[in-house]
């Protein structure tokens, strides 16, 4: 799995108007992407990874400080620009693979105690943050794929 994780003052997440989820403090927004053999085990090491990275203030997580987490299915993180000028997304999950992963990232974002708020998978969504610092890392389950 692949997720890129930003620091935010404040994230939200809508779809046609309705707002799903709202956070006006501080909290991290991961952009969640997988691939067709990840699986539930690599979702729940992503929920780990993100629920303790020290990227809040002071070298926080947001474990430590009961910051909540907005998460976003993103399968364009797989999607690939490296030939061409339009990206290709062979590499990304379809959705019955890619939704039961994503739902196990907040599933086990909440079972470390995160507050959890989500969009909606497979859905025109608008995401709304203000980046705090900014601070923005990748992370990938594959060994070797990010620094």
């Amino acid at each position: 799995m692949r997720v890129v994780v930003q620091r935010a003052s404040q994230a939200s997440v809508s779809v046609a108007g309705d707002v799903l989820a709202r956070f006006d403090e501080p909290c991290l927004v991961a952009l969640v992407g997988a691939t067709h053999d990840d699986t539930l085990d690599d979702a729940r090491a992503v929920a780990r990874k993100i629920a303790h990275l020290r990227i809040l203030r002071d070298e926080r997580s947001v474990v430590d400080v009961d910051a909540p987490v907005l998460v976003i299915s993103q399968f364009t993180l797989y999607g690939d620009v490296r030939k061409g000028r339009r990206p290709t997304w062979n590499a990304a999950a379809k959705g019955h693979v890619a939704q039961p992963l994503v739902d196990e990232v907040i599933t086990a974002l909440q079972g470390e105690g995160v507050r959890v708020g989500a969009g909606r998978f497979g859905a025109d969504m608008a995401v709304a943050l203000v980046n705090d610092g900014p601070v923005t890392v990748l992370h990938d389950t594959r060994p070797g794929a990010d620094g």
